[in-house]
């Protein structure tokens, strides 16, 4: 193996944001290790789509880890909760959302972690942002840099002085829209993502939760063609 190599490991859900910080890490240089999970989320489409980007974006490996947080629940993504329809932005900005899964950021980010220290990888990207509506806690600055800290301290790696970890977030402050024109530059086709909460059987968005509403949006804005297969 290349001792010199950069590498990074990026969390990735298949979904819009994510896969345009793939590329923005693809983009800086570095070798790209991709991270999914099968969480019990309600439907397993956006994973076939990590495997589409992570094949698309050259990803050098891709891993989907599973882990079962339906007993936990708490969330309309893990648990029988109806997934919020129909939503103008300021309504989904007003509070917490029932869409936020319980400590999920500091699941996957700890797996990453793992893993980046495996790999001897010192650099983590992930895709929130804290523009569009999010109000999600585990999408914050100081979130992130908190853990960035933890992450530092309670690593044998890091203990050892062998690299020190960064958490890279480069969209915690776009918009949908700059989300998207960044992600066109880059070469993003995001015919290949899937954003939807509340799919149909058949793997269409549903074209009202508010993960979809915030897409159009965001494409509408961009000046972007939206390429998603919406329910009629």
């Amino acid at each position: 193996m290349n001792n010199t190599e950069k590498k990074a490991v990026v969390l990735s859900s298949g979904g819009l944001d994510s896969t345009t910080v793939l590329a923005m890490a693809r983009d800086a240089g570095f070798s790209l290790y991709s991270l999914s999970f099968a969480y019990g989320q309600r439907h397993d489409f956006e994973l076939k789509a990590s495997e589409r980007v992570a094949a698309a974006m050259g990803v050098k490996r891709h891993l989907i880890t599973r882990i079962d947080l339906t007993p936990i629940g708490g969330s309309a993504l893990t648990d029988d909760i109806p997934v919020p329809k129909a939503r103008d932005e300021a309504h989904m900005a007003a509070e917490i959302p029932v869409t936020y899964v319980p400590a999920r950021n500091t699941i996957f980010l700890s797996y990453a972690l793992a893993w980046a220290e495996v790999l001897s990888a010192w650099d983590i990207f992930i895709g929130v942002n804290a523009v569009d509506y999010s109000g999600y806690p585990d999408c914050r600055p100081e979130y992130i840099q908190a853990f960035e800290t933890m992450a530092n301290l309670a690593t044998k790696a890091t203990v050892e002085g062998r690299g020190r970890f960064r958490i890279h977030t480069p969209l915690i402050q776009l918009t949908k829209a700059q989300i998207i024109q960044a992600g066109v530059a880059l070469g993003v086709d995001y015919a290949m993502t899937h954003s939807c909460y509340d799919p149909t059987d058949t793997g269409l968005a549903c074209g009202t939760c508010d993960a979809c509403i915030l897409r159009k949006n965001g494409f509408l804005a961009a000046g972007v063609p939206d390429p998603t297969p919406y329910a009629p």
